[in-house]
């Protein structure tokens, strides 16, 4: 049974993760500082699954937690998804993204190396790609990011592009996500930020449920047809199913570090998601517009060839489902993971 070391597990993706692998029979490691995430999460991801898994409150920053975790624990692969994650926030925080997501990425790197421990899916993101151009990005799309959230991901893609031409035995491949939405269908986990959502579903369901009283949509003269953003929405078990997608392809690669787009191939507007979820939940959701943030494009979606291809990956839910499994998560907790 190979053990696989879940950095910021205890979050929206990292449990949904941990979720699918241990049903896939993998042995789980869990690490998590709970900064913007409860370990809540992970005790569910337990009781729907049937099967326990190891748990560290740590900080992938603080050396001497993982070189314990990595003395404890026999390591077959890593998983890596901690850091911050609002394009938003990066923007007024630029220090706190390159400390969590690129300062965070070198020190994990550092213990793996001196653990002999060099198989890693990275947590990348769409947001490297330049907004100039196609809207659809593939892999070999031009690079550059219009926020330091963004550039953290990148700064972080090139260390391990650098690391695994440095030594042929790292097997690394970086998946860029789009946008991750929905809960599991059983509606015991999802999504469940601290304070006002940064992302558009748990603000829509958090207004749904009246923990809100209207959506601000940001930008609404965006070059598209209804005049707000486009985005390439993913559910989050699709997510999840191709992290534990890529963990079995990688020693296939061909290349050392290998970047990925997981995403369904098509966009939907701000308020083609409105719509979708009025008709998931039979609620009207209020909003209003509001001005564009900064750091945001217009539109941009994926082309997923590539994950087919190597990953024998493609998305299978709809927005239909993202919108349903979000507000049966909502509905059944409607403060989120407080009990």
């Amino acid at each position: 049974m190979q053990k696989i070391l879940v950095t910021g597990s205890a979050g929206y993706i990292g449990s949904h993760t941990c979720l699918v692998l241990l049903q896939a029979g993998y042995a789980v490691v869990g690490l998590d500082n709970l900064s913007n995430s409860v370990a809540h999460s992970l005790q569910r991801v337990q009781q729907l699954t049937g099967k326990s898994m190891d748990f560290v409150i740590g900080d992938v920053r603080d050396e001497i937690c993982l070189t314990r975790l990595f003395a404890e624990h026999k390591i077959d692969a890593v998983i890596h998804f901690a850091g911050l994650k609002a394009v938003g926030e990066s923007v007024r925080q630029p220090l706190s993204y390159y400390d969590n997501n690129v300062l965070g990425t070198l020190k994990l790197l550092a213990a793996m190396q001196i653990a002999n421990v060099k198989r890693l899916i990275f947590s990348s993101s769409a947001t490297v790609y330049a907004a100039a151009g196609r809207p659809r990005f593939f892999e070999s799309s031009p690079l550059g990011p219009s926020s330091p959230y963004g550039w953290s991901k990148l700064h972080a893609e090139q260390m391990l592009l650098d690391l695994a031409t440095s030594d042929a035995a790292w097997k690394i491949a970086l998946l860029r996500y789009f946008n991750p939405v929905g809960a599991h269908e059983s509606g015991w986990i999802g999504e469940d930020p601290n304070g006002v959502p940064n992302n558009l579903m748990p603000f829509i369901t958090q207004v749904a449920v009246g923990k809100l009283t209207e959506l601000a949509v940001y930008g609404g003269d965006y070059p598209t047809p209804d005049g707000t953003g486009i985005r390439d929405y993913i559910h989050v078990m699709d997510l999840a199913e191709g992290h534990l997608a890529a963990l079995a392809a990688i020693e296939t690669l061909q290349q050392g570090a290998t970047a990925i787009n997981l995403g369904s191939g098509q966009g939907s507007s701000v308020l083609e998601v409105v719509s979708a979820f009025e008709a998931a939940s039979g609620k009207t959701i209020a909003y209003k517009i509001a001005p564009r943030r900064a750091g945001d494009i217009s539109d941009y979606f994926a082309d997923a060839e590539l994950a087919a291809t190597l990953l024998h990956w493609r998305t299978k839910r709809s927005l239909a489902d993202m919108c349903s499994d979000a507000w049966r998560w909502q509905r059944q907790n409607p403060q989120g993971f407080m009990v």
